[in-house]
């Protein structure tokens, strides 16, 4: 689908309404603000792509920005590799920047908070804090040092930014509401007390700034138009816009652009864990060899394991952006890596279980040198020379000596092609005093126009050259190895999740370099690590020509007599309304009153959240958005109180052009 005719989602549709009603273009700009606490994960690239992509689309400036608010847990190397990751995805910064290099003017705006009555030291244990917070059912009690004087308040801040108090002994928060039903707003704490280096600031500061204070003056400092976030960051919100607003006011002539922050849904993928806190576990336990291990989730364990740029942004393209927390099938990674790789990679001849094959009627002393296409799927990248000789090796799954008619592959008196190469036929076997066959015998055929039905991969014994090959799978077991309560992650790890073999490879691969791809034929992609010397080539298994997993999967049962009659599953209420909302235009009015009265009775059976998502539905849908409209109506008829996205999508459904809409919108007010 091109460009111009792709739907746009949500983000978009926001800024877009926000173009229509008077942004300036050139002042679109956004950011990409991680922690450096940790290595970027396949999480993180949506967030990059949504940023990046949005930047793209409007040729808007996107600074990356690092809120290196906690120096406990930060370092520069996390600050490299995060830009190395960035840049390897193919993206380009307009600014690198720092939330540090704002810490004195957020100092100053919290002293203006203390002298405006906005702001004050307590004196406090984390623990007594932690007690007088509430819970989301009780209301939060106020501190007993809410009520200090402005000049105590300074006082004891200068104090603590000047080091004359231990750690823990203060904190600085905003004097907001010890009773706000949203639990980030009851007084949330500004500064702590922190004795450690910072990476860029060294020892100047010992009180650092606390994440949500940072955060949202970071990108008012950048005049960022659109803070986007995901999900877990919605109930932020309301304090992200509450200090927005105070600082705005100390600096509103200098800038003028309050930014405005939404969500969308994080990146989950099954069979693998997002957390940067369990990762970094994993690298400290020994578990994995580090950041970039293959196995790891993180950008640059993928990159080491053979993904391309462009599968990663792909995948990203076909996940989407959603207002929805939902789980990726890996698979669909898996997808896109073949399917770049089936497109750009080599093909190459490599045996990994050999077993030995001695072309009895092929003469001792002669090689040959044939020709072989070096990807089908690429005119341009053209053919390669293949030796030839008596002695090849085989994969030892591709002989059977006793086999059924549906195997294809060798079998005593069967006949098979090799790849690029003749057809032989098998006639004798050698074993080993176990019973292992270590040979077997075989004739070949110059007459290649024969059809035979099995054709299998080789590799010339005296010409081969080896190498260490790294088997990855999976390393977890369960779909969501963190998801069990009762359970540590590290129980799902999956054992086989690295296997070391030796390689027989085709020889053109001796001047391959670190990075290369290649398809090993009939066995999967592989990629040069960095770990190869000039002494020894290492390759790493990037992807199997097919998901082996899927095969792993129970299957259905099929047996009716035995089972038990399920009965049939109800839809849910918010897909029957979506349904009828489909239908809605094109019914006549008295379907169209019927289809109403329906969605009004279905709509006590919907819950918020199912419900706010479909305010991003696009304008061509009206009948959905009447539906939805409909829906909302009831709902707040019995007690949903409104809220900021509520207004949002009843005022831009009163501007419809579609009149059935409109009027609904109207007739909630």
């Amino acid at each position: 689908m091109s460009e111009e005719t792709k739907p746009l989602n949500f983000i978009e549709h926001i800024i877009e309404e926000d173009l229509a009603n008077g942004l300036s273009k050139d002042k679109l700009r956004f950011r990409f603000p991680p922690e450096p606490n940790g290595y970027l994960h396949i999480g993180h690239t949506k967030a990059i792509g949504i940023s990046f992509g949005l930047g793209e689309k409007y040729n808007a400036p996107v600074n990356l920005r690092f809120d290196d608010t906690n120096p406990a847990k930060e370092e520069q190397e996390y600050v490299d590799a995060i830009k190395r990751d960035i840049a390897w995805l193919g993206y380009q910064w307009e600014n690198e920047l720092y939330s540090s290099d704002y810490f004195d003017k957020l100092y100053n705006w919290a002293i203006q908070m203390i002298k405006d009555g906005r702001a004050y030291v307590d004196s406090q244990s984390s623990e007594a804090m932690a007690e007088q917070k509430g819970t989301p059912t009780q209301s939060g009690t106020n501190s007993p040092f809410r009520d200090r004087s402005v000049e105590e308040n300074l006082d004891l801040f200068q104090r603590m930014k000047a080091g004359e108090f231990k750690a823990g002994t203060h904190v600085l928060r905003a004097k907001i509401d010890m009773e706000d039903p949203n639990m980030l707003m009851r007084d949330p704490i500004m500064y702590r007390i922190l004795y450690a280096n910072h990476h860029r600031t060294g020892d100047k500061w010992c009180i650092y700034p606390m994440y949500d204070w940072t955060h949202g003056e970071s990108d008012y400092i950048e005049q960022i138009s659109h803070s986007l976030c995901s999900l877990e960051f919605k109930p932020h919100r309301k304090l992200y816009n509450w200090f927005r607003d105070h600082v705005y006011e100390y600096n509103k002539d200098s800038l003028p652009l309050p930014p405005k922050q939404r969500e969308f849904a994080r990146l989950n993928l099954s069979y693998t864990i997002m957390s940067k806190r369990k990762l970094l576990r994993l690298v400290e336990e020994g578990v994995v060899f580090g950041w970039d291990d293959p196995r790891m989730p993180t950008i640059s364990g993928l990159r080491r394991r053979g993904y391309t740029p462009n599968s990663i942004r792909q995948f990203i393209e076909k996940v989407g952006v959603a207002k929805r927390e939902n789980v990726i099938d890996v698979s669909l990674l898996e997808f896109c890596i073949r399917e770049d790789l089936n497109k750009t990679a080599n093909r190459v001849m490599a045996v990994l279980n050999p077993v030995k094959v001695i072309i009895t009627n092929y003469p001792e002393d002669k090689e040959e040198w044939l020709e072989a296409e070096n990807n089908q799927e690429d005119a341009s990248a053209g053919y390669r020379k293949v030796p030839f000789s008596r002695e090849i090796f085989i994969e030892k799954e591709d002989f059977k000596e006793e086999a059924g008619n549906k195997f294809f592959r060798l079998k005593p008196g069967g006949e098979v092609r090799l790849k690029n190469a003749y057809i032989i036929k098998a006639n004798d076997v050698v074993k080993d005093k176990n019973g292992e066959i270590t040979e077997i015998h075989c004739t070949y055929d110059t007459d290649t126009s024969k059809k035979v039905k099995g054709t299998l991969h080789w590799v010339s014994i005296k010409h081969a050259i080896t190498a260490e090959v790294r088997e990855y799978d999976r390393l977890f077991m369960h779909e969501a190895p963190d998801s069990d309560k009762d359970k540590d992650f590290i129980e799902f790890l999956n054992p086989n999740s690295l296997s070391l073999k030796t390689g027989y490879l085709e020889p053109s691969l001796s001047e391959a370099k670190a990075g290369e791809r290649f398809q090993f034929q009939r066995l999967g992609y592989f990629v040069i690590d960095e770990d190869s010397t000039s002494e020894k080539i290492v390759f790493n298994k990037t992807v199997g020509l097919r998901d082996s997993w899927a095969k792993q999967k129970p299957k259905p049962q099929n047996d009716k007599q035995n089972k038990p009659k399920q009965p049939q599953q109800k839809r849910s209420a918010i897909s029957v309304i979506m349904q009828l909302g489909k239908k809605y235009t094109n019914y006549p009015e008295e379907k169209q009153v019927k289809a109403k009265a329906e969605i009004q009775e279905l709509a006590k059976d919907v819950s918020y959240d199912e419900l706010e998502p479909l305010f991003g539905t696009a304008v061509k849908k009206a009948g959905t958005r009447i539906a939805v409209i409909i829906t909302l109506k009831e709902k707040l008829k019995n007690g949903l109180k409104p809220n900021e996205a509520i207004d949002e999508f009843i005022n831009k459904a009163l501007e419809d052009r579609n009149e059935l809409l409109a009027k609904e919108a109207k007739s909630i007010l």
